[in-house]
């Protein structure tokens, strides 16, 4: 989560306050939004303590943020990397 960027440069120039997390969906598929939000002053957004269950309509209405863009896309777990391993016993 970077915060304090200004509008006329990129997220290089803001504040870093929250790492970035690659999804590990564990099955099904998982929607994952990125929102990028107007905020009204620096100092005034704070990450949220975790990431379960994260209310983007909530975090907005608590920092008063003005959604300025957004995008999503689909992941699911990559076949064949983990679960059940069954081998063939040939007698």
């Amino acid at each position: 989560m970077v915060t304090d960027i200004p509008g006329s440069t990129d997220a290089s120039f803001g504040r870093e306050v929250k790492f970035y997390e690659r999804p590990e969906p564990r099955s099904g598929i998982h929607r994952m939004v990125f929102v990028l939000f107007r905020q009204l002053g620096q100092g005034t957004v704070f990450p949220p303590d975790m990431r379960h269950n994260f209310s983007c309509r909530n975090f907005a209405r608590q920092y008063h943020l003005d959604i300025a863009a957004a995008t999503y896309f689909n992941c699911q777990r990559e076949s064949g990397s983990g679960g059940r391993r069954f081998s063939r016993l040939d007698n």
